[in-house]
């Protein structure tokens, strides 16, 4: 069994900065890629920036120059460094990963969410 797990979320001012986590654990042979995806209220989830285990990285538009992706793969978790919040950046956050367990195959397994919440 595989399992993501996200940490890091909370309340903050506009103009602050989080620091995201997402944490893969259980029978992990390969992690293909991670990312983190937005859920805004009223929204549908969105990509917000993507890793690969190669450390290629992608942004959306509206984080690029603020939100920073990275992980550590000894650990098998990636990280989401957000700077200078905006009230727009507000919602759950999820994280995904490709990764290979007993099956032999990738398959996409999504964390709970953690909420961010950027106050005006």
């Amino acid at each position: 069994q595989v399992q993501l797990v996200e940490s890091g979320g909370g309340l903050v001012q506009a103009g602050g900065s989080l620091r995201l986590s997402c944490a893969a654990s259980g029978t992990i042979f390969s992690i293909r890629s991670m990312g983190w995806y937005l859920q805004a209220p009223g929204k549908q989830r969105e990509m917000i920036a993507d890793i690969s285990r190669g450390g290629s990285a992608n942004y959306a538009d509206s984080v690029k120059g603020r939100f920073f992706i990275s992980e550590d793969n000894a650990k098998n978790t990636m990280y989401l460094q957000m700077n200078d919040l905006k009230p727009e950046d507000t919602g759950v956050y999820y994280c995904d990963a490709e990764i290979m367990s007993w099956n032999s195959q990738y398959n996409m397994y999504w964390g709970q969410g953690t909420q961010v919440t950027v106050s005006a």
